[in-house]
């Protein structure tokens, strides 16, 4: 598998919109089979299939074999790495450095919607916390 994906790879990645879709359903923590992944979908498990090779080779995601049942989930080190890569890339031009991604000429409606994300990242990253704690 890859380490690093260079940037105009993973952009062709993410270019196509059912790879978004599977990425958002696979964050969701559990590891899924490409029929559920289908089924959640709405489209047949061969093309999930096919989606899930490119992901796969770009390192984004990850499967285990358990008898016939091959269950996918997210890479997270690799997220992580085009979070990064994304953010070298940001609108504001920081290159990354910025702490918090807020543009300098951003509008009222853009502050807002941030806010609501940030909200839930800081959620996720609370339930992260805790659930590492209990270990």
């Amino acid at each position: 598998m890859k380490t690093r994906l260079h940037p105009s790879e993973m952009f062709k990645v993410f270019s196509v919109g059912t790879r978004i879709k599977i990425i958002e359903f696979l964050k969701s923590g559990k590891a899924r089979g490409a029929k559920s992944i289908a089924e959640h979908l709405g489209i047949t498990p061969a093309a999930v299939s096919q989606h899930l090779k490119v992901l796969r080779q770009a390192g984004l995601v990850e499967r285990t074999r358990s008898g016939f049942y091959v269950p996918y989930s997210i890479n997270a080190d690799m997220m992580e790495k085009c979070r990064t890569l994304l953010n070298e890339v940001c609108q504001c031009g920081c290159r990354g450095t910025c702490r918090f991604g807020v543009r300098k000429n951003a509008n009222l409606v853009f502050l807002k919607e941030y806010k609501k994300e940030l909200k839930r990242e800081l959620e996720r990253v609370s339930e992260k916390i805790k659930k590492l704690e209990k270990n």
